[in-house]
């Protein structure tokens, strides 16, 4: 059973797999920094100096008399609707970024195919009737 599992773990899809996932979380640490440290000031500048993070409904009395989401999430009940406009700017960001590098990826790859193949050498057959009809045309 170990062989089976160490036979399955070192298939080169799950490793594959495993470098993708780490790559993966690595570039989603640089697009949260990107949208929370860069755009999304910026957005909240554009917007008269609103900082997106803090924005939230208290649904008890509690959370409701807080002045940021922090404070409010640990006093009681709260909907977080910055935070969640901030992580779907996170999203779109992330979408649009991997569409553009499929994109390429595809465009690639397309172009890979749309090489022409060279020419197949002729076969012996295709030699011999070419020998034949050269011997046919000196003739006449």
């Amino acid at each position: 059973m170990l062989q089976e599992f160490k036979k399955f773990a070192m298939r080169g899809s799950v490793v594959d797999l495993a470098i993708g996932v780490i790559i993966g979380a690595a570039f989603s640490k640089i697009i949260d920094s990107m949208v929370g440290d860069i755009m999304m000031p910026i957005i909240g500048r554009i917007f008269g100096g609103l900082d997106f993070s803090n924005y939230f409904i208290g649904l008890t009395k509690a959370a409701s008399d807080q002045t940021n989401y922090e404070a409010a999430k640990k006093a009681g009940a709260t909907l977080g609707y910055g935070q969640f406009l901030t992580v779907t700017v996170n999203f779109v960001i992330i979408a649009w970024i991997l569409f553009l590098v499929i994109k390429a990826m595809n465009r690639l790859f397309k172009q890979e195919e749309a090489a022409p193949a060279p020419p197949a050498p002729p076969t012996k057959e295709e030699e011999l009737l070419t020998e034949i009809r050269d011997l046919l045309k000196a003739r006449q």
